[in-house]
């Protein structure tokens, strides 16, 4: 088994956990709890379709790391998979292709009305069980609904904690 030091999904916590503890009280609490909720979705969707635990999980861990570091949601899918290749390559642990695995799933993961590989779906719906899941008592965000709908009937729920088909939605929590 890995140590933490040579353990590549620790490696790139140590480097997350660096950026948020830099910002303020809100904005760390924030990052700590949708960066981390969703790499722990991606871990669990990647058992159930039979990906990569460990690139999905990083995926999820950085996916939104430009917006925490930065304050800044703007194109926050592509600057966050920028500020991804340049982590997981500055780290040296990863090969070429796992990069560009988890690039492509952070770049694509706010076009949730369209359909990108394997890593980035997965992306996508572990994104969409953070936000639901965070609070059950809010609906769900409207433009996440069919996704949600879905995932529900994947992972065998058959009412999730609210049904994502009646109801007013939030509006979408990034620009």
């Amino acid at each position: 088994m890995a140590s933490i030091e040579t353990d590549r999904t620790e490696r790139v916590r140590q480097v997350v956990d660096e950026v948020l503890c830099g910002q303020k009280d809100f904005v760390r609490r924030a990052g700590f709890i949708h960066l981390y909720g969703v790499a722990q979705f991606c871990a669990l969707l990647a058992l159930v379709r039979g990906l990569d635990a460990e690139r999905s999980t990083v995926a999820g861990m950085l996916h939104d790391l430009a917006t925490y570091q930065t304050g800044d949601a703007t194109d926050h899918g592509r600057r966050s998979a920028v500020l991804a290749r340049e982590i997981l390559s500055d780290l040296g642990c990863f090969a070429e292709d796992e990069i560009a695995t988890i690039c492509a799933a952070i770049a694509h993961h706010r076009i949730k009305d369209q359909v990108h590989g394997a890593y980035d779906e997965l992306l996508k719906d572990a994104d969409v069980l953070a936000h639901t899941l965070y609070n059950t008592q809010l609906p769900p965000i409207e433009k996440e609904r069919a996704r949600l709908s879905a995932l529900w009937r994947e992972l065998g729920i058959e009412h999730g904690p609210f049904d994502p088909q009646e109801g007013p939605a939030l509006p979408a929590p990034h620009p």
